[in-house]
C-alpha cells in the first residue's frame, strides 16, 4: 500500500493547532492487523490507540469473529469485500461511516476514510448503499410500520404531538388538533420523555429537533 498521502496540514494562517484524530485497529489475523498498523503508525494528524473506547474512528478488518470485537457506537471504517446485509447491518449497528473495499484499501485510501469519519461524513460503495436502503424499507415495512414506529425511533403519535409542540401548541391545543384526550397527550410525552431519559417537554422539543427527527 502506497503512503505517500498524509492527512491535509492546517493552514498556515491558522492559529490553533488541529488535534489528532485518535484511531484504533482491529482485525482477528495479526498479520492483517499488524500491517494496518505499519501503514498508519507516525502519518501526521493521526494518533494510534489500543481502546477503541478512546478511539474518534475505529478501523476494522471485516472478518466472521470482528462483530464480537466491535463496541457499539464508534464511528467505524470498515474494510470489506462484498458484505452480507447481515454483516451490513451488524456494521451500522456499530456505527459504520465508511466502508472500503479491500482492493482499494490503500494508504491514501484510509486515511481519507478516517478524515470522513472523524467529521462525520458518511461513505458506502453503491452496491452496499443499495443493500442498505432495501434492508431500511424492508424494516420499516416489516417490523416498525406494523408497530406504529418510524425508523427516527419515534411512533407516528409522538412525531405528531412533538412538531405541534415545538410550534408553541399546548396540551388542551394538540388534543383538540390530533383529536386526541388531554390525557392521551399527556401519557405520549410522558412515555417519550421516560424512554429517551429527556427532563421536561422543552427538552424533548430540543433533543428532536437537534436529531433532525422532527
Amino acid at each position: 500500500m502506497s503512503s505517500s498521502l498524509a492527512l491535509p496540514d492546517s493552514s498556515p494562517t491558522a492559529t490553533r493547532p488541529r488535534q489528532r484524530i485518535r484511531v484504533s485497529v482491529l482485525a482477528t489475523d495479526p498479520l492483517v492487523r499488524a500491517g494496518l498498523l505499519s501503514e498508519l503508525r507516525d502519518k501526521p494528524g493521526l494518533e494510534l490507540t489500543t481502546d477503541q473506547a478512546e478511539a474518534d474512528v475505529v478501523v476494522a478488518v471485516a472478518e466472521t469473529a470482528l462483530r464480537d470485537l466491535l463496541i457499539p457506537f464508534t464511528r467505524l471504517v470498515l474494510v470489506a469485500d462484498e458484505p452480507r446485509q447481515a454483516e451490513l447491518w451488524s456494521a451500522v449497528e456499530h456505527g459504520l461511516a465508511v466502508l472500503v473495499p479491500r482492493d482499494e484499501a490503500t494508504t491514501p485510501r484510509l486515511l481519507k476514510a478516517i478524515v470522513d469519519a472523524s467529521q462525520g461524513r458518511g461513505d458506502l460503495p453503491p452496491e452496499q448503499l443499495g443493500i442498505l436502503l432495501r434492508g431500511l424499507s424492508q424494516l420499516q415495512r416489516d417490523v416498525l410500520g406494523p408497530r406504529q414506529l418510524t425508523l427516527t425511533g419515534l411512533s407516528f403519535r409522538e412525531t405528531d404531538v412533538l412538531r405541534l409542540l415545538a410550534d408553541g401548541l399546548d396540551t388542551g391545543q394538540i388534543a383538540q388538533k390530533l383529536s386526541y384526550s388531554e390525557r392521551t397527550v399527556k401519557n405520549i410525552l410522558q412515555g417519550l420523555l421516560t424512554r429517551l431519559g429527556l427532563r421536561n417537554r422543552t427538552h424533548a422539543v430540543a433533543h428532536a429537533i437537534r436529531l433532525g427527527l422532527i
